[in-house]
């Protein structure tokens, strides 16, 4: 394996890179060089496979569905013998019913009574509707220009056909590639391991759940937010809790963090002004850049690689305000994280909306804001803030359905203009 680059060498091939005004694609781009997949694969039962990423192309070994068979209940016939200026009038002379072959033969005139999913008899290549037809006896009556040949008739391998690629690898198993596995008759799928992802918030004045309130003190909803982001990607969080400014104690959660994660998130202790133990531990014990992001809200990030033995962990130290952490994780960790698990993601498309308020803006950085995104009585999608955009304020996270990006260079916004939005799709 490659060897991975250090930091300064990722820095010097970006173009413009400047820790201390960094752009939001700068910070993407940094973090798509600095991040390398996990390489060690699982096999997995396909029950167990939902949202794992699969480790290696798989290639059909059947054909879907496995011979031309009816798509609804109805009567199959030749479409020659079809008429277009009157009725076709055709004998019935079986029945084909779903699982087993129709073994009889079919003459000029006759036709097939079939169920859903039966097998096309011999010979034959259109079905008539049930609802569509009239029957009298054994006679089958066809109103004419109602059908086609070829209609309602299912190929082989029309879903696939053996030895084509199924799914790719880097594929993240949804409910849909699941079911379209088990159509192949795979009962286990090769997977890469779920990354190990350790976090602990950092702080004095940080209050576990549980301890009594005191003053100057706040519940660590970090941990909260941060846990349910991490595992609802599909990574395997190690939860480590709060870490006092403490310089042994720190160094001890990231020693241990290191020696068993892929990756660590830590929350506070990044910005200006604070206590310096969290970043002089990080500079430490690994390649570390303290960022300066122009971005709101957020800015504040450290990013590199925690060492502990033979092992590192990639490292992102995030702001300790809670819509800081979330919209930071929203834009930078979440992408990188699945890069980490190997899914190769298209990247997340923004949606186009109208603001119907006025939004205040400079240019020189991007901002986030919490948007709700609805539509109006013209069936456009249109969106509004939340109100209060300040970064501590968490219940504005649970009001919005996504996330507006305002960009780098993008100025005020009138009422009206179509602004991009970032939705939320469950991983926030």
């Amino acid at each position: 394996m490659t060897p991975p680059l250090s930091l300064n060498s990722i820095a010097e091939r970006l173009q413009g890179y400047d820790p201390q005004a960094l752009s939001a694609k700068h910070v993407n781009d940094f973090l798509a060089q600095l991040v390398q997949p996990v390489r060690e694969q699982d096999s997995v039962a396909l029950m167990q496979a939902h949202g794992r990423i699969l480790a290696q192309d798989v290639v059909s070994p059947i054909s879907v569905p496995p011979h031309d068979n009816s798509a609804m209940d109805g009567y199959a016939l030749r479409g020659s013998d079809l008429k277009t200026d009157r009725p076709s009038l055709l004998k019935v002379v079986g029945t084909a019913l779903a699982g087993t072959a129709w073994p009889g033969q079919v003459q000029a005139g006759e036709c097939v009574r079939i169920m859903t999913g039966a097998i096309m008899p011999t010979g034959l290549d259109t079905v008539a509707p049930q609802e569509l037809v009239h029957v009298a006896g054994d006679t089958v009556q066809v109103p004419p220009g109602l059908l086609q040949a070829g209609d309602n008739r299912r190929l082989t391998g029309e879903d696939l056909m053996a030895g084509q690629p199924a799914l790719r690898a880097g594929t993240r198993l949804s409910p849909a590639a699941c079911g379209l596995l088990a159509s192949l008759g795979l009962p286990t799928v090769p997977v890469w391991r779920r990354p190990k992802v350790a976090y602990f918030s950092t702080g004095d004045e940080i209050l576990s759940l549980g301890q009594a309130p005191r003053e100057g003190a706040v519940y660590d909803s970090n941990r909260y937010t941060v846990a349910g982001m991490v595992q609802a990607l599909g990574c395997e969080l190690i939860d480590m809790g709060v870490v006092r400014d403490e310089p042994a104690a720190l160094e001890q959660a990231f020693r241990d963090a290191a020696a068993q994660a892929d990756a660590i998130i830590t929350s506070g202790g990044v910005s200006v002004g604070e206590a310096d133990y969290t970043k002089a531990m990080m500079q430490k014990l690994g390649d570390v850049a303290f960022w300066r992001i122009a971005m709101r809200p957020g800015r504040p990030m450290a990013v590199g690689r925690i060492s502990q033995g033979e092992r590192a962990a990639v490292l992102f130290g995030l702001p300790g305000n809670p819509v800081a952490v979330m919209v930071t994780f929203a834009a930078f960790v979440r992408p990188a994280l699945q890069q980490l698990m190997g899914w190769q993601a298209p990247a997340q498309p923004l949606l186009k909306a109208k603001s119907t308020e006025t939004l205040r803006k400079k240019p020189g950085r991007t901002e986030y804001q919490r948007g709700i995104v609805s539509t109006n009585a013209a069936g456009e999608l249109v969106v509004s803030t939340t109100g209060n955009q300040g970064s501590g304020v968490l219940s504005s996270m649970v009001q919005a359905n996504g996330l507006i990006v305002l960009g780098h260079t993008q100025g005020n916004v009138a009422v009206g203009d179509e602004v991009e939005v970032m939705m939320f799709d469950g991983h926030l």
